[in-house]
């Protein structure tokens, strides 16, 4: 009896499963991208975006965050806050994003110059050091000049952390001795200390 039960439940499910199975799943309706249609009164198969709607995690309030610019300005402090392992996650960026160009210590001198491409500027010339940190972001966002953007390489944040590197290479090589432990003894000690 018990033999008969389980065989007819094995054939059941089986036919239940069976029928779940149709082409017609893995054949949807569909129109290709921009393709044609008379569905809608437009003729277009693709719908447009709904005014005043956002994309989830498109919402980009924070005008100095994500454009370097308040009132199409360049900003000149950093609109996120900054801390000793943004500095590193910067010069991990850096190495690799910028230096094949910029080189190692941002004087310009990098790999693709070695190879006969164009030199790009230094970051020591005093042009770039005294420019605002939205101007680094600005150009790494919309890129200039030879360089291209990196908007859709290096997220929002580590473009500011990069930035903030290149201000520590800026001022690592025209700090003196005095400046250099000033700024070690407010950081709170050798290693550099708190954030």
């Amino acid at each position: 009896m018990f033999r008969h039960k389980l065989a007819l439940s094995c054939a059941l499910g089986g036919l239940l499963f069976a029928s779940a199975c149709r082409n017609d799943m893995h054949d949807q309706p569909r129109y290709k991208p921009l393709a044609g249609t008379v569905f809608f009164a437009d003729g277009r198969a693709s719908r447009p975006t709904i005014e005043d709607t956002v994309a989830r995690g498109q919402l980009h309030l924070d005008q100095a965050r994500y454009t370097g610019k308040v009132n199409g300005k360049d900003i000149e402090s950093f609109p996120i806050q900054i801390t000793r392992e943004d500095v590193a996650r910067g010069q991990e960026r850096f190495n690799i994003y910028c230096s094949p160009c910029h080189g190692r210590l941002g004087n310009g001198h990098g790999m693709v110059v070695a190879r006969g491409l164009r030199q790009p500027p230094s970051y020591l010339d005093p042009r770039l050091v005294t420019a605002p940190v939205g101007h680094f972001f600005d150009v790494m966002t919309n890129g200039y000049g030879a360089m291209y953007s990196y908007a859709s390489r290096v997220a929002v944040d580590d473009r500011w952390r990069i930035i903030a590197y290149i201000r520590a290479l800026q001022l690592s090589e025209g700090a003196s001795a005095d400046v250099a432990n000033a700024g070690t003894k407010a950081a709170g000690g050798p290693a550099g200390g708190s954030k």
